[in-house]
């Protein structure tokens, strides 16, 4: 018997503690998506593909398929009266949604945006946070990433899947010929150990020296110190990298690089960082910022870029310690 994302959100109801009026807020969500799948599925037909002429806060030059995803999230979530708020990667501060909501929403609409014009895998991630009390602020989504109430994302490949936790393991569905989320995989384990590593090398001359010794270990291959051969994996997606981690082990890391010393990383922590490092301990690997779990951080706002090292746990651990150590 197939089970579909209702199914499955009606089950960790009665199985656990779920918040009231998350599983609908994840229904919203995966709405939204499908809409964005659709677009997606249609690029050049629905003449969506290419810039926009445009560029977000952080002076990134937008896409049409952006600006389009960004909408579509803001316009289905803000209809569901459990959302007080939401915060988007494509928008200068938070948008206000209901007044009476009791949950906050941030995401990264389409993350992977230089693969959009050749089609290659792109993503949503989401992230979905309790609203504190009083007045809704910048300081209310500031929350660490450990109080998260669920994060995940929808890939957008050969097949469109929806992978998500609520804090009691991984789920992930696959859309099926009904145009609904089907439970296809629970509870993907990351092995603790790996030989395969996701970083972009044509920024090694400007990494730091930690970062620049440890892929020299990896790249030196079984004659080195490592004693093992490591293949290299590079898509240019965040949502590509986590998934294929999460389904047979491996290391993601966008380090920090020294060309802008006041920036500590290139990723997210409220977008991308804080909802993959849920999932990704969700399935016992781990994630850190090269020198502390990134789920720990306590944010300074909304735009906030951290350092990212995923996946594997011997791997992540290894080259965090190389990084504390020096």
């Amino acid at each position: 018997m197939s089970v579909l994302l209702s199914d499955y959100l009606q089950q960790q109801q009665q199985k656990y503690t779920v918040t009231p009026f998350l599983p609908e807020v994840i229904i919203s969500i995966s709405q939204a998506c499908l809409h964005i799948n659709r677009e997606v599925r249609l690029g050049a037909l629905d003449n969506i593909l290419g810039s926009a002429h445009t560029g977000n806060i952080q002076g990134e030059e937008q896409k049409k398929l952006d600006v389009l995803s960004n909408q579509i999230m803001i316009d289905t979530l803000s209809a569901n009266p459990a959302i007080a708020g939401l915060a988007s990667e494509e928008e200068d501060s938070f948008v206000t949604a209901n007044d009476n909501g009791q949950f906050l929403v941030l995401f990264d609409p389409l993350d992977g945006s230089s693969n959009i014009d050749v089609n290659i895998s792109i993503g949503t991630i989401f992230s979905i946070l309790a609203k504190p009390d009083g007045t809704l602020t910048t300081e209310s989504f500031l929350q660490p990433g450990r109080q998260q109430l669920a994060s995940g994302y929808v890939l957008y490949g050969p097949q469109t899947i929806l992978v998500l936790t609520l804090k009691h393991g991984i789920a992930m569905f696959t859309l099926n010929e009904q145009n609904q989320f089907q439970l296809t995989q629970e509870n993907p384990q990351i092995p603790a150990a790996t030989a395969e590593f996701a970083i972009n090398m044509s920024n090694q001359r400007h990494w730091q020296p930690a970062m620049q010794n440890y892929i020299a270990q990896l790249l030196a291959g079984k004659t080195g110190c490592r004693g093992k051969d490591y293949n290299m994996r590079w898509v240019a997606s965040m949502v590509a990298e986590v998934h294929r981690i999460l389904i047979r082990g491996g290391i993601f890391t966008y380090p920090q690089d020294q060309r802008n010393p006041d920036k500590p990383g290139k990723l997210r922590l409220m977008y991308e960082a804080n909802p993959m490092s849920l999932l990704i301990e969700q399935a016992q690997g781990a994630a850190t910022n090269a020198q502390q779990n990134i789920l720990d951080i306590q944010p300074e706002g909304l735009h906030q870029r951290i350092a990212v090292v995923l996946g594997s746990k011997e791997e992540v651990d290894y080259v965090t310690a190389m990084h504390n150590a020096s």
